[in-house]
């Protein structure tokens, strides 16, 4: 791994959603420091979603994929 155990910070939350299911959310936090030897840094804009989503048959389709394996 390239961090170190003090470098690096992971959580995990757990609670009812508001549709009435389980949710479980990470949280994840990197130092700076370990983030630039990899050749980022910290100002980078995190990543978003640039394009529109896909139809609602792709979706039902990689969930009836996932539950088959």
């Amino acid at each position: 791994m390239p961090f170190g155990p003090d470098e690096i910070q992971w959580g995990l939350a757990c609670g009812i959603g508001p549709d009435g299911h389980w949710h479980g959310w990470f949280d994840v936090r990197i130092r700076a420091g370990a983030l630039r030897r990899l050749g980022l840094h910290p100002d980078q804009p995190t990543a978003g979603a640039t394009g529109t989503s896909p139809p609602g048959w792709w979706h039902a389709a990689a969930e009836r994929n996932a539950r088959d394996r």
